[in-house]
């Protein structure tokens, strides 16, 4: 599944905003993707953390085709490598993009960003014409 699909993060907005003052929470942006090998088992199987420019590498690796989850609103893709099919689940601009409009929506203080050690060209972009960045200590 999704990294961070936007209905339960949507969901957690909610009931949080109801406990907490929205201008004290910050959101979590995820920048990271799962390569999951199928037949996927909770509990039991263990996916491969990814970075986004990773995931795209790989997607064009395998010739496979990035799909968008509307419902989820988050990239994915299958493929196959030595008889085992994988499937991928990431965040691009366009995921960035739905998770940073829960910000307005909500009146959220602003968000983090996890994680910077992964480079993510695409996503600086989007954040840099959508929000304006300022520094913050958390300490």
């Amino acid at each position: 599944m999704a990294v961070s699909p936007i209905q339960p993060v949507e969901n957690v907005i909610e009931f949080a905003v109801t406990q907490i003052d929205s201008r004290k929470i910050f959101l979590g942006i995820s920048n990271y993707g799962y390569d999951f090998v199928l037949p996927y088992v909770p509990g039991e199987s263990k996916a491969a953390s990814i970075s986004t420019v990773q995931a795209n590498e790989l997607a064009v690796r395998t010739g496979s085709t990035i799909q968008y989850d509307e419902k989820a609103q988050a990239p994915f893709f299958r493929y196959f490598e030595n008889g085992t099919q994988h499937e991928v689940w990431f965040e691009d601009a366009r995921s960035l993009q739905a998770r940073l409009q829960l910000l307005k929506q909500y009146n959220l203080r602003g968000a983090l960003y996890w994680n910077l050690n992964r480079p993510n060209p695409q996503n600086l972009v989007v954040i840099n014409s959508l929000i304006n960045l300022q520094p913050f200590n958390l300490f």
